[in-house]
């Protein structure tokens, strides 16, 4: 992953609602999954384990985030194990079918998170943070971000 892609994720989770987070993870771990075939269209097994280690540490979050006082959340819970069993199979075997297997599971969980992502309307779950406006300036394809409250009564209150 970039730095501007890790900034941009940084800057979106801070804005996010609790379904817009998992959407987010989402969206990591399916990123992951190309940069583990990419690595591996390249022959570059380090590149290859390291973009599934990371796919597994947004598994390993997911799996953190049920709630199991809801029934639906076993139904998540075989689908992530799932998820889970088919990356450690494409690390062992060095095979991208797994991966594949994998990401089209994510990415049928995306797009139904997606959707009820714009129908939540709770609020951003972190408080405190630094909002963020962007727009287009008077420049040809400029995109500018100005940043409020830049260090205004942020971080730990006493």
């Amino acid at each position: 992953m970039t730095k501007e892609l890790k900034q941009e994720y940084t800057r979106k989770i801070t804005q996010a609602n609790k379904t817009q987070l998992i959407t987010i993870l989402y969206e990591m771990l399916m990123l992951y999954v190309e940069e583990a075939e990419a690595a591996h269209d390249k022959e570059d097994r380090m590149g290859f384990r390291e973009g599934i280690r990371k796919a597994r540490g947004c598994i390993n979050e997911l799996l953190n985030s049920l709630n199991f006082d809801y029934d639906l959340a076993v139904n998540f819970l075989q689908l992530y194990l799932y998820v889970n069993r088919e990356l450690a199979r494409a690390e062992v075997r060095n095979s991208k079918e797994p991966l594949e297997n994998a990401y089209k599971v994510v990415k049928g969980l995306h797009g139904a998170y997606e959707e009820l992502g714009d129908m939540d309307t709770s609020g951003p779950v972190m408080e405190n943070v630094q909002t963020v406006y962007a727009g287009l300036t008077y420049g040809r394809n400029n995109l500018i971000e100005n940043l409020t409250d830049q260090g205004v009564n942020r971080g730990f209150r006493v």
